[in-house]
């Protein structure tokens, strides 16, 4: 599966509940740290139409950031999913 791919399968109206995460490197309030990698949940919705709209508006308006969207069943363990939400932000994103 390609990114798009998995996007329509978190955009699929099959009733679960819809994530939009992004993805996003950020500068330390410690000089120590330098850069950090941070993922955070920005949209959350039940309805599928939405969740398109929402994604279309972020997307569009990105510059660095990286966003994805999922459709979560509740009261799953969702590591056992075959998609489920996560963003790997590597040491190069940070450089």
């Amino acid at each position: 599966m390609n990114e798009q791919d998995y996007i329509e399968l978190g955009l699929k109206d099959d009733g679960n509940l819809k994530l939009i995460l992004r993805g996003s490197v950020e500068h330390s309030s410690s000089d120590a740290e330098g850069k950090v990698g941070v993922v955070s949940v920005v949209y959350a919705t039940y309805n599928c139409q939405k969740a398109r709209q929402k994604f279309a508006e972020l997307t569009a308006a990105a510059k660095d950031d990286y966003y994805m969207v999922y459709s979560c069943p509740l009261d799953t363990d969702l590591p056992a999913l075959q998609h489920y939400p996560s963003i790997q932000i590597g040491k190069d994103d940070l450089l």
